[in-house]
Protein backbone atom coordinates (compact mmCIF):
# COMPACT_ATOMS: atom_id res chain seq x y z
CA UNK A 1 0.00 0.00 0.00
CA UNK A 2 1.15 3.50 -0.87
CA UNK A 3 1.70 6.41 1.62
CA UNK A 4 -1.14 9.35 1.19
CA UNK A 5 0.82 12.03 -0.78
CA UNK A 6 1.33 15.33 1.16
CA UNK A 7 -1.27 18.09 0.79
CA UNK A 8 0.95 20.16 -1.12
CA UNK A 9 1.10 17.28 -4.00
CA UNK A 10 -2.56 16.81 -4.61
CA UNK A 11 -4.46 17.90 -7.26
CA UNK A 12 -7.79 20.33 -7.13
CA UNK A 13 -10.03 17.03 -7.35
CA UNK A 14 -8.05 15.23 -4.54
CA UNK A 15 -8.34 18.74 -2.55
CA UNK A 16 -12.16 18.87 -2.89
CA UNK A 17 -12.40 15.38 -1.90
CA UNK A 18 -10.85 16.03 1.28
CA UNK A 19 -12.43 19.58 1.41
CA UNK A 20 -15.39 17.41 1.34
CA UNK A 21 -14.67 15.28 3.48
CA UNK A 22 -13.41 18.21 6.12
CA UNK A 23 -16.52 20.11 5.98
CA UNK A 24 -19.44 18.28 4.95
CA UNK A 25 -21.45 17.69 1.65
CA UNK A 26 -22.90 21.30 1.37
CA UNK A 27 -22.05 24.81 -0.02
CA UNK A 28 -20.43 26.53 2.15
CA UNK A 29 -21.95 29.90 1.46
CA UNK A 30 -25.61 28.45 0.16
CA UNK A 31 -26.17 25.65 2.16
CA UNK A 32 -27.03 23.10 -0.88
CA UNK A 33 -26.17 19.51 -0.35
CA UNK A 34 -23.95 18.39 -3.28
CA UNK A 35 -25.26 16.10 -5.45
CA UNK A 36 -26.02 15.47 -9.79
CA UNK A 37 -27.68 19.23 -9.65
CA UNK A 38 -25.28 20.94 -7.23
CA UNK A 39 -21.66 20.34 -8.14
CA UNK A 40 -19.09 21.06 -5.72
CA UNK A 41 -15.90 23.55 -6.35
CA UNK A 42 -13.09 24.21 -4.41
CA UNK A 43 -13.26 27.78 -3.60
CA UNK A 44 -10.28 29.55 -2.63
CA UNK A 45 -11.01 32.08 0.65
CA UNK A 46 -8.28 34.41 -0.22
CA UNK A 47 -8.78 34.42 -4.09
CA UNK A 48 -5.97 33.77 -6.31
CA UNK A 49 -5.80 36.74 -8.13
CA UNK A 50 -5.10 38.04 -4.40
CA UNK A 51 -2.03 36.00 -3.51
CA UNK A 52 -3.98 33.17 -1.64
CA UNK A 53 -2.49 29.87 -2.15
CA UNK A 54 -4.01 26.55 -3.74
CA UNK A 55 -4.29 24.89 -0.16
CA UNK A 56 -6.63 23.07 1.66
CA UNK A 57 -6.23 25.67 4.09
CA UNK A 58 -7.68 28.12 2.09
CA UNK A 59 -10.23 25.79 0.18
CA UNK A 60 -13.98 25.23 1.18
CA UNK A 61 -16.50 23.36 -0.89
CA UNK A 62 -18.84 25.52 -2.75
CA UNK A 63 -21.44 25.28 -5.34
CA UNK A 64 -20.59 26.25 -8.81
CA UNK A 65 -23.18 29.07 -8.60
CA UNK A 66 -22.09 30.60 -5.72
CA UNK A 67 -18.18 30.07 -6.89
CA UNK A 68 -18.94 32.13 -10.07
CA UNK A 69 -20.88 34.96 -8.39
CA UNK A 70 -18.65 35.36 -5.84
CA UNK A 71 -15.80 35.99 -8.12
CA UNK A 72 -12.81 37.91 -6.43
CA UNK A 73 -14.96 39.13 -3.54
CA UNK A 74 -13.70 38.85 -0.26
CA UNK A 75 -15.36 36.46 1.97
CA UNK A 76 -16.43 38.37 4.54
CA UNK A 77 -18.13 40.68 1.59
CA UNK A 78 -19.65 37.64 -0.04
CA UNK A 79 -21.36 36.29 3.56
CA UNK A 80 -23.19 39.41 3.67
CA UNK A 81 -24.18 39.11 0.11
CA UNK A 82 -25.51 35.63 1.04
CA UNK A 83 -26.98 37.09 4.33
CA UNK A 84 -28.98 39.44 2.24
CA UNK A 85 -30.36 36.60 -0.11
CA UNK A 86 -31.29 35.03 2.76
CA UNK A 87 -28.88 32.07 2.14
CA UNK A 88 -27.50 29.95 4.95
CA UNK A 89 -24.08 30.33 4.49
CA UNK A 90 -21.69 28.88 7.23
CA UNK A 91 -19.94 31.73 8.95
CA UNK A 92 -18.40 29.74 11.26
CA UNK A 93 -17.28 27.08 8.71
CA UNK A 94 -15.59 30.33 7.11
CA UNK A 95 -14.08 31.59 9.60
CA UNK A 96 -12.38 28.33 11.11
CA UNK A 97 -11.04 28.01 7.33
CA UNK A 98 -9.42 31.09 7.36
CA UNK A 99 -7.83 30.34 10.93
CA UNK A 100 -6.32 27.21 9.40
CA UNK A 101 -5.11 29.40 7.18
CA UNK A 102 -3.45 32.27 9.16
CA UNK A 103 -1.59 29.31 11.22
CA UNK A 104 -0.41 27.65 7.80
CA UNK A 105 0.92 30.80 6.46
CA UNK A 106 2.83 31.18 10.31
CA UNK A 107 4.44 27.77 9.70
CA UNK A 108 5.12 27.73 5.92
CA UNK A 109 5.84 31.29 5.76
CA UNK A 110 5.87 32.94 2.47
CA UNK A 111 2.39 34.51 0.71
CA UNK A 112 3.03 38.05 1.17
CA UNK A 113 0.29 38.91 -1.13
CA UNK A 114 -2.29 36.71 1.00
CA UNK A 115 -1.31 38.32 4.28
CA UNK A 116 -3.52 41.86 4.09
CA UNK A 117 -6.11 40.09 2.30
CA UNK A 118 -6.92 37.61 4.98
CA UNK A 119 -5.92 39.85 7.81
CA UNK A 120 -8.49 41.88 6.66
CA UNK A 121 -11.32 39.16 6.04
CA UNK A 122 -10.37 37.86 9.61
CA UNK A 123 -10.82 41.39 11.07
CA UNK A 124 -14.45 42.06 9.38
CA UNK A 125 -15.30 38.69 10.06
CA UNK A 126 -14.59 39.51 13.78
CA UNK A 127 -15.90 43.01 13.87
CA UNK A 128 -19.51 41.70 12.09
CA UNK A 129 -20.27 38.48 13.78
Amino acid sequence: MEPAPHPAQLDRAQRLLVVLERDGPTCVWCGRTFGAQVVPTTDHLVPRVKGGPSWLENEVASCRRCNGERGHRGAAEWLEECGRRGWPADGDRVRRVLALLEDAIARRGGQRRARGHLATQVRRLRRGG
